[in-house]
């Protein structure tokens, strides 16, 4: 295996193909809390035996080239913040950095659009752009350690999704090398008629189809006005249905976020009385639509028995809303916890909440279930589930963590649901892909991943379920 690294660097150059044992254990995982709960327990997973750290699609095809030729795996690597799993480096890989595949490439005002290099940090592209009075409108809350890539690669949403889309929406057009070093582009337009859309195979893909290398997004003016409003009702079953219909009349505040009672305690102590569900919008646009928006969804949250709150709550969570929490010092303490975001029809919500918070609890050791709502559409809400257990023998710890993904994911198909809002597959959720698309589904998924990649080198364990050359699941 040391005869790719020497490969790469004869190709590469001594600068980009990196070997120093820092760069290498800083690249062998992402967040995933058991890849962190394993280190934890001194199990590590195996360093990369090198990391490309491109600077041109140039470097992007070489690397691919030359490991397909070697027969070694190569693991796409961007901001490295997602939280699935989708970055664990099997023994004998190779990491391919796109960090140093980053900036604006072109910035068109009268369009409303601009091309980025794949590595280019979020908060730094939305900055780039902000400079010509212009917003991407895309805000997950790792957008200070995500890239715009792996927004793409992971299927991204935003906190402010309910009025501007996820990154689906905002995808004008892509550069991506596949696993034999070709490179495709999309064209730049609006929209088109001419057959399946090639940007949709790689939307989600989290790296195992190809390496995105650049992204075109379509901006958005920077809002003339901006209003926080906030409610309280009896329960989050019941702040549902006002929520609903401001969607269903129209209405797209940005920002919608609908807490249960055990959530709205812990953010909003001082604005929510206790035991009751806190509601939270943003209103943004031109100031006569805010001014129209912000009374007419007032009315409909008033009519289903909404309590106005303090609107200091919003600008509250505006202060912490990008502040990620570390898994360490839970998982120091004994305790196993994660978050699980999946989605379902308005009809189906309150079944789905009252179905995964009670399969939550009965778990051994469990401290906390509970859930908020922050991704609203026409048709129906995503639910963003929480848990925290600590079970009673630390040896346990990994069972539980998947025992409460288990227990979830059973209720959330049960309900009706998808298994997968915004966070992605990774290998968590893998082998439930079926559930979401069902056995022809991951066949077809197959027979594409073996028609671009035929020796399974690229991300190997990800996405697609079923035995696999890749890291641990």
């Amino acid at each position: 295996m040391e005869d790719i690294v020497a490969s790469l660097r004869k190709e590469l150059g001594e600068r980009v193909v990196r070997t120093d044992s820092e760069v290498l254990s800083a690249h062998r995982r992402d967040t995933w809390v058991v890849s962190d709960l394993r280190d934890l327990e001194g199990r590590p997973g195996p360093d990369p035996l090198a990391v490309v750290e491109a600077c041109s699609t140039a470097d992007v095809v070489a690397t691919l080239r030359l490991c397909r030729e070697a027969r070694v795996p190569v693991v796409p690597y961007g901001g490295g913040s997602g939280v699935c799993g989708g970055v664990v480096v099997p023994e004998g890989g190779v990491v391919l950095s796109t960090r140093e595949l980053s900036g604006l490439l072109h910035l068109e005002p009268h369009d409303l659009t601009a091309t980025f290099r794949a590595g280019t940090n979020g908060m730094e592209a939305e900055r780039l752009v902000e400079r010509e009075c212009l917003t991407i409108g895309h805000w997950p809350q790792s957008i200070g350690l995500s890239t715009v890539g792996g927004w793409v690669a992971t299927r991204a949403s935003g906190q402010y999704s309910t009025a501007y889309g996820n990154i689906e929406d905002m995808l004008l057009d892509l550069e991506a090398v596949l696993p034999d070093g070709r490179i495709l582009r999309t064209r730049r337009t609006p929209r088109a008629s001419v057959g399946p859309d090639l940007r949709q195979v790689f939307l989600g893909s989290e790296g195992v189809f190809g390496v995105i290398t650049e992204v075109t997004l379509s901006l958005r003016r920077r809002p003339e006005a901006s209003r926080g409003q906030a409610f309280h009702f009896e329960s989050l079953q019941v702040g549902i249905e006002p929520v609903r219909r401001m969607i269903a009349a129209g209405w797209r505040p940005p920002v919608v976020r609908l807490y249960d009672s055990r959530e709205s305690e812990r953010h909003f102590p001082e604005a929510c009385p206790t035991g009751r569900a806190m509601l939270i919008l943003l209103h943004e646009g031109p100031s006569s639509l805010v001014d129209v928006q912000y009374s007419a969804v007032g009315e409909i949250c008033r009519e289903a028995g909404g309590v106005e709150a303090d609107v200091a709550a919003v600008q509250k969570w505006f202060e912490r809303r990008n502040d990620v929490p570390g898994f360490r010092p839970f998982l120091e303490q004994g305790v196993v916890l994660d978050t699980i975001e999946v989605a379902c029809p308005w009809s189906r919500v309150a079944e789905l909440y009252q179905q995964a918070i009670g399969a939550l609890e009965g778990v051994p050791g469990i401290l906390l279930a509970s859930a908020h709502s922050s991704h609203s559409y026409r048709s129906g809400t995503n639910l963003y589930i929480t848990f925290l257990a600590r079970p009673e023998d630390r040896d346990d710890m990994e069972a539980t963590y998947r025992e409460c993904w288990r227990r979830t994911l059973d209720a959330t198909v049960a309900a009706g649901g998808g298994i997968s809002h915004h966070h992605g597959i990774g290998r968590v959720r893998r082998d439930r892909l079926v559930d979401e698309i069902g056995v022809s589904g991951v066949a077809l998924l197959r027979s594409l991943k073996h028609a671009l990649d035929p020796d399974d080198l690229l991300n190997p364990g990800v996405l697609l379920p079923g035995p696999t050359s890749g890291g641990a699941a």
